[in-house]
């Protein structure tokens, strides 16, 4: 004999199994690491005690203002990710959800990620540094240290070249490419000195504006995203190369001059 179920108790047994999908979804690891913006460091100054910049083999030039490289902070390529964490920081400004894979190189182990992105570092600092001492035309004899510790990843390309042609040259005339600002900015750089897209652009605005600076210089690619959540009191330059952010910086120096906007 079948007994008949009033229509309360069937809507009920039946979104049992709903509700206990929904549960377990919303415990259950995901496939995204959470953002938030991260450190700065002044390239024209010292970080955890030592000089970001060294160089030997050329006079360099005493500095005013700051070269700002700005990162973010992502949880751990090993870290348990649930979709509430995912809707908490989908609705936050200061916080980002994004594909683990875009964060971390994927398949390998933390230890093989750590040294995937003190790899990329090394190797950006080294087109760094001949992006800018091909800019300036320098000869070989001038030699460039950069030290940045618990940084990974290539993005301060473009702040490590303007900090070397800062100290070398500054805008050219005797001032400082800062003007006595506080400028951040990020973006990748190849040694011909062209700037690439690194990602993160609206966290990195963010912590660029909490550390002082009132210009942020981005991939011109990026533009849309930097402008998402953009912090009162910070100006983006777009720049595409090393000559146009230079360029764009002794604009905004000396007054003269169009400077680009995104």
């Amino acid at each position: 004999m079948l007994s008949r179920l009033t229509r309360p108790k069937a809507v009920a047994v039946c979104a049992l199994p709903v509700v206990a999908l929904l549960a377990t979804a919303v415990f259950a690891p995901l496939p995204f690491s959470l953002a938030q913006p991260g450190l700065t460091a002044n390239v024209l100054g010292e970080n955890k005690g030592d000089q970001v910049i060294t160089i030997t083999g050329a006079p360099t030039r005493k500095t005013r203002g700051q070269l700002r490289m700005t990162t973010i902070e992502a949880t751990g390529p090993d870290a348990t990710v649930s979709l509430g964490d995912v809707l908490g920081a989908w609705f936050a400004t200061d916080r980002a959800v994004m594909p683990r894979d875009a964060v971390y190189p994927s398949g390998g182990s933390l230890e093989e990620i750590e040294r995937h992105n003190t790899d990329e570092m090394r190797k950006s600092q080294d087109t760094a540094t001949e992006a800018a001492l091909g800019y300036l035309h320098e000869k070989g004899d001038v030699e460039v240290t950069l030290k940045l510790a618990n940084v990974g990843g290539p993005s301060a390309g473009l702040l490590f070249s303007l900090g070397i042609v800062d100290k070398l040259d500054g805008d050219g005339s005797g001032g400082d490419l800062t003007g006595g600002r506080v400028v951040a900015g990020t973006g990748t750089i190849d040694a011909d000195g062209t700037v690439g897209p690194v990602g993160g652009v609206a966290l990195k605005t963010q912590a660029a504006r909490r550390d002082g600076a009132t210009v942020f210089l981005v991939p011109k690619a990026e533009c849309s995203d930097a402008k998402a959540e953009l912090p009162k009191g910070l100006r983006l330059v777009p720049v595409t190369s090393l000559r146009g952010a230079v360029d764009s910086l002794v604009a905004l120096e000396k007054g003269k001059g169009s400077v680009p906007s995104c």
